[in-house]
């Protein structure tokens, strides 16, 4: 099963409701102060629309990405229920032709959050398509889970070798300013898909 077949089925299956919940990521939700310093915001793999609505929310110009239709049209709902404007964009964003030119150096924040569905490969081809999205100045913000995890099972994948440590990121965005990097423990609740005592990881870095 395909990337887009696999999540439009996760969402489907999980009906009217929300499968990560409606609330913003807490790492990101908790940097609101910082990211007041952009106006324009890219979510990647923004799923139900719970980051890219609550950036909206907040003020800025949002786009999200998202590869599956099932995910948009529920973002799209919530979008209309909370009467945002978000640019919802349906792409692979490690298609082949990902970022398209017109979309390079143009975001002031571009924002992962529990984007750790590949592998090794991949993820450099997708930290790199994330950089090129970021304009100078601009900044990634990432939130994820590192391997203690797989102890938790409380959401994120099963493979290790998907799960973020610092000195993995550290050694991918050597070339940007690590703003901040911090590995820690806390109780989540985001819908059905996260939820309990988890082993995250959060990073901020600035393009030069």
């Amino acid at each position: 099963m395909n990337q887009e077949s696999l999540w439009s089925s996760r969402y489907r299956d999980a009906g009217e409701q929300y499968l990560f919940g409606t609330e913003p990521n807490r790492f990101l939700a908790h940097r609101l102060g910082l990211l007041q310093n952009g106006r324009t915001a890219l979510s990647v793999a923004d799923g139900e629309g719970r980051n890219s609505v609550w950036l909206a929310e907040q003020g800025l110009e949002v786009t999200a990405i998202e590869i599956s239709p099932v995910a948009i049209e529920k973002a799209r709902r919530l979008a209309a229920g909370r009467q945002v404007d978000v640019s919802f964009l349906l792409a692979d964003m490690l298609g082949p032709e990902w970022p398209p030119a017109e979309l390079h150096n143009t975001f002031d924040w571009v924002i992962g959050v529990f984007i750790q569905f590949v592998g090794p490969a991949e993820r450099d081809r997708q930290f790199a398509a994330m950089k090129q999205l970021a304009r100078s100045g601009g900044r990634i913000l990432l939130q994820g889970y590192t391997p203690k995890q797989l102890d938790y099972r409380t959401g994120g994948p099963s493979a290790v070798e998907n799960l973020y440590t610092e000195e993995l990121l550290r050694a991918a965005f050597a070339d940007w300013k690590i703003e901040e990097l911090v590995a820690y423990e806390d109780e989540i609740a985001e819908g059905m898909g996260h939820k309990g005592r988890s082993a995250l990881i959060g990073l901020v870095a600035q393009k030069a």
